[in-house]
């Protein structure tokens, strides 16, 4: 069950879980300079790699086989140490998937929200 957090509190996955912010996505259909095709998970992505908030465009090939709910509403990715541990810990469990080497994510949702997951393996590993 939640608590009520106050105005001046972090929210429980970064307070109590040690979550660390990594990227806002936001679904498009409208391209952005600079994008980039990833034609193994066929979406277009721009705005990370210079973004100093971590917004990442997404734009979505037809085919795309991206679930309704991230193609449409906005995502919020949390950087995780360990993606199994962190799903356990919330009592859910949800596909693990690897969209590039070294890199696991599942996406859960909260109240109608799509929330990534991310964990990072190997060379891209977050130095703490």
């Amino acid at each position: 069950m939640r608590t009520k957090r106050l105005d001046h509190e972090p929210p429980d996955a970064v307070a109590r879980r040690g979550w660390r912010y990594h990227h806002m996505g936001i679904p498009t259909t409208t391209p952005h300079r600079g994008e980039v095709h990833l034609p193994h998970l066929k979406i277009h992505v721009a705005g990370f790699e210079r973004s100093p908030f971590g917004i990442e465009w997404m734009r979505f090939d037809p085919d795309c086989r991206v679930s309704e709910l991230v193609r449409t509403v906005p995502h919020i990715a949390f950087e995780v140490d360990d993606l199994e541990a962190a799903l356990a810990d919330l009592g859910v469990e949800a596909e693990i998937t690897s969209p590039s080497d070294g890199v696991r994510v599942a996406m859960i949702v909260d109240d109608g929200a799509p929330i990534e997951l991310i964990e990072f393996r190997g060379k891209g590993r977050r130095k703490t």
